[in-house]
């Protein structure tokens, strides 16, 4: 699996645009969770996307734009989870100072 590079709030920014994060909030988000730790060709594929676009949002978003919905969906709850371990990390880093 391929981690997000670059700045998640982009890519963030771009599936609230879309209209992903909403209903992603309300999801029970289990099968969605199973299907990203089995490696998730998916999810794969909006990863290389982000890498590849997250530099120009626009871009980005009319790339993701073409994506099915359950693809987004994944790919909102990886940026979420990337974004917790990112805080996760910061946070321990602050606890040692």
């Amino acid at each position: 699996m391929h981690h997000l590079q670059g700045d998640l709030q982009a890519v963030f920014d771009a599936l609230y645009d879309l209209g992903v994060i909403e209903p992603v909030l309300k999801m029970d988000w289990r099968s969605r969770l199973e299907e990203i730790e089995e490696g998730s060709p998916r999810l794969d594929l909006a990863v290389r996307i982000v890498n590849q676009f997250a530099h120009d949002p626009e871009k980005l978003s009319q790339h993701l734009s073409e994506l099915g919905q359950p693809t987004l969906e994944i790919l909102a709850l990886e940026v979420a989870r990337e974004y917790a371990a990112y805080e996760a990390r910061v946070e321990d880093l602050n606890d040692l100072h």
